[in-house]
């Protein structure tokens, strides 16, 4: 989007950029924040962004949003990754925010969206220990009692955000048919019968099991209708890969911003490291790479706000794989050029490794968006 950002995206990039220098632009800020690097989320700096308006960029004006598209929410997605911002629970957000927007009742929007433009961070419930990439095989049931209300048992997985949640999105079977019998609820995560236990990973202290036991339900908590939940994640694909896609290119870049200052000034045998061939030539792809990744990403983006209705499974996922495997590389790269501070926990290169390995893995592997990318050819 670079030259074809419009004048008010420009300024908002720029706002972005000049809170994140502020707020956490040294490495003893960003530990405060995040402590010690093991969470990615810090409620207090999150609230100050909802006071800027920022939480709400993409979301209609009727709830308190600013009204801007998915370009919008790109945008700010890369710019707080590059810049280290600790808003993790965003991103969950507004994949869940997004479906609420299209399928959620005027009860359930005004309640949600509004909630999020505040402060509120949200999840989403899908994967379960038998159910990762084959979201159809879930196994989590709904039961409709007579009174029309809900009984859900089952447990899920891997669930982002789960113990920062107001509200979780969560996708459970009320049929039948693979994929013709899912269903989406809206799920106040304090509801009784609701257990969170965190998962400790590599990447600190974002996911956990959620164990629904007996969890009530009133008849209007299904998001949308009943047994169309499959469509209806289909639909928000676009939203939720794009989203994911963004998230990485920041991190792909600031990899490649620390590595490039690190051998710029780091010097062996008399020289900085970064005038040899092999470490310049290293530089270049990887420029060249981010570069593709932030011209097919912000393209997307732009294609989905001129398209709103329309799918772009084929682009969507390409946005997902490139901008994911990049910020992988870079790190990797970063880490290998800045040899052996690129492993020390003083320097932030392990850091976005840690990040930018798993994001090949969630919202859909690797694998799985190349899978999807050689079916919209036919294969």
């Amino acid at each position: 989007m670079g030259s074809r950002l419009t004048e008010e995206q420009t300024g908002f990039v720029a706002a972005l950029r000049d809170f994140a220098r502020r707020e956490c632009g040294t490495r003893e800020q960003r530990d405060a924040l995040t402590s010690g690097g093991r969470e990615a989320h810090n409620p207090e700096l999150y609230g100050r962004l909802a006071a800027l308006g920022w939480l709400g960029v993409c979301l209609p004006e009727a709830y308190g949003g600013a009204g801007g598209g998915v370009a919008d929410a790109c945008l700010f997605l890369e710019e707080t990754s590059y810049g280290m911002v600790p808003a993790g629970g965003f991103i969950t957000t507004v994949i869940a925010a997004k479906a609420y927007e299209s399928f959620g009742s005027e009860k359930q929007r005004r309640r949600v969206l509004s909630g999020v433009v505040r402060g509120d961070v949200l999840a989403i419930a899908m994967s379960e220990p038998g159910a990762g990439s084959d979201v159809g095989a879930l196994r989590c049931r709904a039961r409709r009692e007579a009174d029309g209300g809900w009984v859900i048992d089952g447990q899920k997985t891997w669930i982002s955000n789960a113990h920062r949640a107001e509200h979780i999105l969560l996708v459970a079977r009320t049929g039948e048919d693979k994929h013709g019998g899912l269903t989406m609820f809206h799920l106040p995560a304090r509801t009784p019968g609701v257990e969170i236990r965190r998962i400790d990973t590599m990447g600190g202290r974002e996911v956990n099991d959620v164990f629904l036991t007996g969890v009530r339900l009133p008849a209007d908590a299904v998001v949308g209708r009943v047994d169309d939940g499959w469509r209806q994640l289909m639909a928000g694909l676009n939203h939720e890969r794009l989203f994911l896609a963004s998230n990485m290119l920041g991190l792909a870049r600031r990899a490649f911003d620390d590595a490039v200052g690190y051998v710029r000034q780091r010097e062996q045998f008399g020289r900085p490291v970064g005038s040899f061939q092999a470490l310049r030539h290293r530089i270049a792809d990887l420029a060249t790479e981010i570069e593709c990744a932030r011209l097919l990403v912000r393209e997307v983006a732009l294609d989905c706000d001129a398209q709103p209705d329309r799918l772009f499974p084929r682009e969507a996922s390409m946005a997902k794989l490139k901008a994911t495997e990049t910020a992988k590389r870079a790190a990797l790269e970063g880490m290998q050029m800045m040899g052996g501070y690129g492993c020390a926990t003083e320097f932030d290169m392990e850091r976005h490794l840690r990040a930018a390995v798993v994001s090949t893995v969630y919202g859909g592997t690797s694998e799985i968006q190349r899978d999807v990318i050689g079916k919209t050819y036919g294969l």
